[in-house]
């Protein structure tokens, strides 16, 4: 039976109108997950030898100090991307086959999950090394990369019943965030509780089977849980709640422009998938923190990282236009929405969002004054040419999103892929990465900066004409993306 149900899975991915979109992204989640996986496989040596040859310590201890932050990383990073394969499996509901065998299904699913099985890509060659060059002992060792493994699984389960729960989560998060600060100040040393909990899974015999217990009760609750909310007018229903009018008064005066303002700032706090988008693309601020401890110290790498620290909410939510108003885009275009004031709402959002990145990175003058005015110019380039790029990749991008349903139960809002969208990767990335390089190493920092601040100006002062032919473009992707937008 389960090997019928993967079968019809493939049949539905195979045979559906978006085929070409979702296989591509499925050709870039493989290409990722082996980056992720060469990442794992790097990382145990990396760990092992440095802790030998650099700190001269023991590196079952070092792993055993730092794993209480990587397991709250780890939980972290499942509520944000993991997802509960319950979408494909709905139309089943309707059909003779038993709730269990369903829900058992969607269970080995998740176990199965990249999440799981990846961890063992780093736990067996370090589990190598420990025995083969650190001489320690084969069972003992071997017995705790099997309570460590589930220690993941229990990250695993308790991830379905956060599903929704910011506040736990974040809090959890928060907390483990104030732990790392006050050992980095020597206040608090959460480290060594951690060394002691999870060393044990080594020196005591059989305390490795407290994790694996708990993974087999969360497993079992997990089933219950899934279980119990397994209809299609209950836990997989689209979640309804009481309306509510809000309104920024002072946006009204900027005419239809404000009243689109206003709607996509409602969907900001109220669409967890939209939510969602607005927090990951926080996480981009701190991403120019690789150019320090990955040494890349050269012209055309920083633009790139700069690039992302400002443009964050440009790429997470920009490349998503008009998909976040897929639910109601075909009703929208029966009415007399004049299609260049829509438009231009969604460019003075991104503008906001990349200007309030270039406030908030300045944070990086603690650090490096040239690097923040390489900053500054990604952010002058991303405000004048990219945020534009931005929505015209937009009219390729016919992915709709359910803004109703929680991302992890019923599939995130993946972005369409094709080679237009590729093609518009040069000016927005390549082009200022060389046009920055090429003038500070002739000119220096000031005019390289000045350069992007030139384009960034001329891409504002053409406003007018840039929307005319992205307008041009979006009516005549009109239809297709309607009927993109239709097959849900």
């Amino acid at each position: 039976m389960y090997i019928r149900l993967l079968q019809f899975e493939l049949k539905n991915f195979l045979r559906n109108p978006q085929f070409g979109a979702n296989l591509g992204m499925k050709i870039l989640m493989f290409f990722g997950m082996a980056y992720m996986s060469a990442i794992f496989v790097a990382l145990p040596f990396l760990l092992y030898f440095f802790a030998k040859k650099k700190m001269v310590a023991d590196p079952l201890l070092l792993f055993c100090q730092f794993f209480i932050y990587y397991w709250a990383f780890d939980l972290l990073i499942r509520y944000f991307i993991q997802q509960m394969p319950t979408q494909n499996i709905k139309p089943f509901l309707t059909l003779g086959l038993t709730k269990k065998k369903l829900v058992k299904y969607t269970l080995l699913k998740i176990l199965f999950n990249f999440f799981n099985w990846g961890n063992l890509l780093f736990l067996i060659p370090f589990a190598g090394l420990l025995i083969i060059d650190g001489g320690f002992s084969t069972i003992q060792v071997l017995l705790f990369t099997l309570g460590i493994f589930a220690v993941f699984y229990v990250n695993n389960f308790l991830n379905i019943f956060l599903n929704g729960k910011n506040a736990v989560l974040y809090s959890v998060f928060g907390v483990m965030a104030i732990f790392a600060a006050l050992e980095y100040l020597g206040i608090v040393q959460l480290s060594a509780y951690s060394e002691k909990i999870f060393y044990s899974f080594y020196a005591v015999p059989g305390l490795f089977l407290i994790p694996v217990i708990l993974a087999i009760g969360a497993a079992y609750l997990a089933y219950k849980e899934i279980y119990t909310n397994f209809y299609l007018d209950r836990g997989l229903e689209l979640k309804k709640e009481v309306g509510r009018t809000e309104n920024i008064d002072f946006l009204n005066k900027y005419g239809v422009i404000g009243t689109f303002i206003n709607n996509d700032i409602r969907l900001l706090k109220r669409s967890k998938a939209a939510k969602s988008a607005l927090i990951a693309s926080s996480f981009f601020l701190f991403y120019g923190l690789l150019t320090f401890t990955k040494g890349y110290d050269n012209s055309f790498m920083q633009l790139f990282t700069g690039i992302f620290v400002t443009g964050g909410f440009m790429l997470m939510f920009g490349q998503r236009v008009p998909s976040w108003d897929s639910s109601y885009y075909p009703l929208m275009m029966t009415q007399n929405v004049p299609y260049k004031k829509y438009l231009q709402a969604k460019w003075a959002l991104l503008v906001i969002g990349i200007f309030v990145s270039i406030i908030i990175a300045s944070l990086y003058l603690l650090v490096s004054w040239e690097f923040y005015l390489t900053v500054l110019a990604a952010g002058l380039y991303n405000l004048g040419v990219n945020a534009y790029i931005t929505l015209l990749a937009g009219a390729f991008n016919k992915k709709p999103i359910d803004l109703n349903s929680k991302s992890k139960s019923f599939g995130g809002g993946a972005n369409s892929f094709n080679m237009k969208t590729i093609l518009l990767t040069i000016p927005q990335l390549l082009l200022p990465m060389a046009v920055f390089a090429g003038v500070k190493y002739f000119l220096g920092i000031y005019p390289a900066v000045a350069s992007l601040g030139v384009l960034g100006i001329i891409g504002f002062l053409f406003r007018d004409k840039v929307f005319d032919m992205i307008v041009k473009v979006y009516k005549t992707e009109k239809y297709s993306t309607l009927d993109s937008f239709k097959k849900v």
